[in-house]
């Protein structure tokens, strides 16, 4: 698998920027065949598992009629608990060489489900090259997954599991942030799995490049909550719990790696269109 490399970040002000900073892709926390990671951590395998409830207590006859206003503001808890069914973790396989026809895990990846028929949405460069890709589902499943759709100019690549969840919830999609506004990351940073952080919107319209030769992501969403290696094609969540981006990149001064405090998304809108779009998810 392709190592996270130094890219460039490009802020789109009127005047010239300040010397441009390396970033990295937030991938996985250990590539194998990397000479510069000399850290290796071992894959956690944990699938994520939870329970849901439903009350069933009767409504007095003169009770009042549920108001049909938008609700307020999601804390980061009621946000985490209405996407955790979507999130899925993406584990990916490559070879040693082109014989190895099994492959040897490379790390892990995050993603998460934005259609009823299962559709993942995940970072390119978390199962680009890959040999074998499997993903395991909130309740459990586990299965192998193929790439139907990659696109290098967004970092983005659509998955379709070989076996889907008995029951498949769709993340509800969003559109775009205000700067400033409240958001929530999910992901297995590190290989923790199903991690969540919360930050605000640090600037829009940001642009970088992984090399001289890769395409420029323009467009990116630019936020502060805390990604690391592992938190690559995961969810960036609005105050309602939609997704606004898909994860794709860090910021960073040294070659560690690690959040410094700058974490880029892609715009769900230019991620892939397999979503159900705004408002056609599941509720709360």
């Amino acid at each position: 698998m392709v190592a996270p490399l130094p890219v460039d970040v490009t802020f789109e002000t009127s005047e010239p920027s300040e010397p441009l900073v390396s970033a990295q892709s937030p991938r996985r926390p250990w590539v194998r065949r990397n000479p510069v990671v000399g850290v290796s951590v071992i894959a956690l395998a944990a699938a994520v598992v939870w329970a849901a409830g439903n009350s069933d207590e009767s409504i007095p006859a003169d009770s009042t009629p549920p108001t049909t206003e938008p609700r307020g503001p999601l804390n980061a808890a009621e946000i985490y608990d209405m996407v955790l069914p979507s999130f899925v973790v993406v584990q990916s396989f490559g070879a040693d060489d082109a014989d190895d026809s099994t492959g040897e895990d490379d790390g892990l990846g995050s993603g998460v489900v934005v259609n009823a028929d299962g559709t993942i949405l995940t970072s390119l460069h978390v199962v680009e090259d890959a040999v074998r890709i499997d993903v395991t589902f909130a309740d459990g499943t586990s299965s192998p997954a193929q790439v139907v759709i990659a696109d290098a100019a967004t970092d983005t690549a659509t998955l379709i599991a070989d076996q889907n969840p008995d029951v498949v919830v769709p993340a509800v999609l969003g559109g775009v942030p205000k700067v400033g506004a409240h958001v929530v990351a999910l992901g297995n940073p590190l290989g923790l799995v199903a991690s969540t952080t919360e930050g605000v919107v640090s600037g829009l319209g940001r642009s970088l490049r992984a090399s001289e030769d890769s395409a420029e992501l323009n467009g990116l969403i630019q936020f502060d909550a805390a990604v690391n290696p592992g938190s690559s094609g995961g969810p960036l969540l609005d105050d309602q719990g939609r997704v606004v981006g898909i994860v794709t990149a860090i910021a960073n001064h040294s070659d560690t790696g690690y959040f410094i405090g700058v974490g880029f998304a892609v715009p769900i809108a230019s991620a892939g269109g397999g979503g159900d779009g705004p408002g056609n998810g599941p509720q709360k």
